[in-house]
């Protein structure tokens, strides 16, 4: 049991949410703000993905991440900033294989590409996917190969910066920790359990026990589940000795038909860990956890 989780929360994320809530991050300004409300009702670390402001969908620029993190750096908020480096993966295959491929939709672009932002604004931490998987009920791949990632996990190490270990199934976790004992990535390491994506590991107590097992015994680890099984997994997770994550990124409801804000999931976190005897930990904490 982790009776002093440290959470995350995942701001607004890069999926096709726009439109299904009136009030989610879009603007710089607002990806900001929420990630600043979120760390005065509790969250430790801020997961900050940008969107394209006129169109909401998800982008790479790095003008809009460093508008942000400048924004949380001017205004002194005491939160680890945390840089997806997700996208740029995405590759939609063709109906005629590579005569088509790739077709309209694709985005992907090489590893130090997908790491401009990171390099540029040096955050506390910055996310890092550990494989290829099938990203939806179509045609789309995101493509992260080992090559791929052996290449990102250098750059990263180089910059200083602490990678967070995505893994949305086993092969993940045994891939990222080939990297660990190839001395790519330092040990212990930091690893986010992501579950309930179509067609990764699905959002149960099963799931996350075995992948928990899988994991190096001195990992620093961080679980949760999109939609319905978010705060279910919150739970799950404290009692399991793991780190917490909520946010828009991954749910987008309080309760059944009622929207939630960033500041209102993280508040809702907070008192399912309280309901349970502990407390969430403080940045401070958090960043003495995570220091090397």
């Amino acid at each position: 049991m982790n009776w002093e989780p440290f959470l995350t929360c995942a701001v607004t994320g890069a999926g096709d949410t726009f439109g299904k809530h009136p009030d989610l991050p879009v603007t710089p300004a607002q990806i900001a703000e929420a990630a600043m409300d979120a760390a005065k009702a509790g969250a430790a670390i801020v997961h900050i993905h940008v969107r394209e402001p006129e169109t909401g969908k998800g982008s790479r620029r790095p003008e809009y991440f460093r508008e942000v993190v400048e924004r949380i750096r001017d205004a002194n908020t005491d939160v680890l900033i945390n840089l997806t480096t997700g996208m740029g993966g995405d590759l939609v295959i063709g109906a005629d294989g590579m005569n088509d491929t790739p077709a309209p939709g694709t985005d992907c672009v090489g590893p130090m590409e997908r790491l401009v932002h990171v390099a540029e604004l040096h955050p506390d931490i910055c996310s890092l996917d550990c494989g290829s998987m099938n990203f939806d009920d179509d045609s789309m791949l995101f493509v992260m190969t080992p090559s791929y990632l052996r290449a990102s996990a250098k750059r990263i190490k180089e910059l200083g910066v602490r990678p967070e270990l995505e893994v949305f199934e086993l092969g993940h976790i045994e891939l990222a920790k080939r990297l660990i004992t190839e001395g790519l990535i330092d040990a212990p390491a930091l690893f986010q359990i992501c579950l309930g994506l179509s067609y990764g590991a699905p959002a149960t107590p099963q799931a996350m026990q075995a992948m928990l097992e899988q994991l190096p015994d001195d990992s620093h680890w961080s679980g949760f589940a999109i939609g319905r099984m978010e705060m279910p997994m919150v739970a799950q997770a404290m009692l399991l000795d793991g780190n917490l994550r909520v946010g828009l990124e991954d749910n987008l409801y309080l309760s059944r038909g009622v929207l939630a804000s960033n500041a209102d999931l993280v508040r809702r976190a907070k008192e399912v860990v309280e309901s349970l005897g502990g407390r969430l930990a403080s940045t401070a904490a958090a960043r003495d956890r995570l220091a090397p």
